[in-house]
């Protein structure tokens, strides 16, 4: 009786993971990939170990985009798409005949050297819309990468979320699995979800890319981002949404003694604390507050040598202002890269390179080389239907080599239009500029619409005013 219960058990579940297939490619060559929803925890070690991989179909079509566009790929590549109630799994098993060629020599995160390394990489399109996505890649030795994209052309890898990564050897190759909570991503509301996907992997000996999805080989390295071009991934159900709150504090100290100076410091006692708090108003809409921020702990920036008389041009780092950061750029701007070069061909080509920098966040929060304390701040900063909304005010207090008090306000509304198009307008303000006497204002309106893959038309109009100047620019330009 036992042994009759037992098979029927194990039948349960092989009935619970035979469904519909996992990888349909219709007529006219579009890719759905369907997610299987896994009973229990999958255990993020490497190993690929629990029963649902031996039960679950795996994806295995993979296309090369190079170095021969079209063709299988010359390695076998199985992988799964997988979820339980609290996370998204990504698992793959990478065979490779010749495993002592493998080459997996960087372990820092985000380190674009990564790309030179095997590996294995999802990109995700939560909200279906073609357009953005977010990247999450891992390399034989569990280093990993994330990053974001915004309309295929603002790449930011200097942005970082919670999510677990974990790679193993194995005679024949190397495996890696990928644990993203759903808490981590931004997407629509409702249960079942309709996502873009597509996986890609390195082999890195062979200079060969290949894809779930058939991907160009003029698309370069960065086709990863080619999200219009991802699959459609099925299957999918998240959890409610629930009440996503993080609250981080912070207090410090110091003690100073100079017994040299007049008048005499002798155990002088200087405390300092200050709140961040992340709520998340809805799936795809995130307000974030801060109150006396400290940014400590944020990585420096590379030292640089200017011969120019331009201004160095410093990638944003500081956790506050990375959440949303491509809402708030205005105009079609090259590929932001995060200080290191972006990947060829990772984005359409930049129509209007040289759209004016209406926001540049670096410049609150610091004067010159020297940082000026901030009092407190706001934003909200996502996605609602067909609109992308971002909204700063950050207050800035005086220093003593002269910057002043200062109230920085940023309104950002873009909407998407036909396919891959969107128009959009900015607004900035700063209650001391930073050139003369008197507050300073910009406005800017900025249109992009893509009618291929191969014609881009663009334009913008912005105007900058502070008191007692004006100056209006605009550009449009096809390519």
């Amino acid at each position: 009786m036992r042994q009759i219960s037992a098979a029927l058990i194990v039948l349960a579940a092989v009935r619970c993971y035979a469904q519909d297939p996992v990888y349909v490619k219709d007529a006219a060559g579009r890719v759905t990939v369907r997610a299987t929803r896994v009973a229990g925890p999958i255990k993020v070690d490497g190993r690929l170990d629990e029963e649902a991989y031996a039960q679950i179909e795996a994806l295995t079509t993979f296309t090369q985009a190079e170095p021969q566009q079209g063709a299988p790929s010359s390695e076998r590549t199985e992988a799964w798409v997988l979820f339980d109630d609290d996370n998204l799994y990504l698992a793959c098993r990478c065979w490779d005949q010749h495993p002592e060629r493998m080459i997996a020599n960087e372990m820092r995160r985000d380190s674009p050297n990564l790309r030179n390394n095997d590996n294995f990489a999802v990109a995700l399109d939560t909200f279906h819309d073609r357009r953005n996505g977010f990247l999450f890649t891992v390399t034989p030795l569990g280093a990993f990468f994330d990053a974001l994209t915004i309309d295929e052309r603002t790449y930011n890898a200097d942005w970082n979320t919670v999510w677990q990564a974990k790679a193993g050897r194995f005679e024949g190759g190397w495996i890696a699995e990928i644990a993203i909570p759903f808490k981590s991503l931004r997407y629509p509301p409702g249960v079942d979800q309709t996502w873009g996907i597509n996986l890609r992997r390195n082999i890195r000996a062979k200079n060969e890319w290949t894809y779930i999805v058939p991907m160009r080989a003029d698309w370069g390295q960065g086709a990863i981002f080619r999200v219009s071009a991802a699959a459609t991934l099925t299957g999918l159900r998240v959890p409610p949404a629930g009440k996503n709150l993080e609250v981080k504090p912070y207090a410090i100290s110091r003690l100073s003694t100079d017994l040299v100076t007049t008048p005499r410091v002798n155990n002088q006692f200087d405390p300092d604390a200050g709140l961040d708090v992340k709520y998340g108003i809805t799936k795809g809409l995130t307000a974030d507050l801060t109150y006396n921020t400290d940014f400590a702990q944020v990585e420096e920036d590379e030292a640089q040598v200017n011969l120019t008389r331009f201004n160095l041009v410093f990638p944003e780092k500081r956790e506050f202002f990375l959440e949303g950061a491509g809402t708030f750029t205005f105009g079609t701007t090259p590929v932001t890269t995060g200080g290191a070069p972006p990947p060829p061909g990772a984005n359409p080509p930049p129509i209007s390179g040289d759209a004016p920098a209406v926001f540049y966040s670096r410049r609150i929060g610091l004067n010159g080389a020297r940082v000026v304390p901030i009092v407190a701040g706001g934003r909200l900063s996502g996605k609602a239907g067909a609109w992308n909304i971002g909204a700063l005010n950050i207050q800035s207090d005086r220093d003593t080599a002269g910057a002043v008090d200062t109230n920085f306000t940023v309104l950002r509304i873009r909407r998407d239009i036909m396919r891959r198009s969107t128009i959009g307008g900015i607004f900035t303000g700063r209650s001391a500029s930073a050139s003369r006497a008197g507050s300073n204002q910009a406005y800017g309106l900025d249109a992009s619409f893509a009618f291929s893959q191969n014609l881009y038309l663009s334009g913008f109009v912005a105007q900058t005013k502070t008191t007692g100047n004006f100056q209006t620019t605009a550009k449009f330009s096809a390519s």
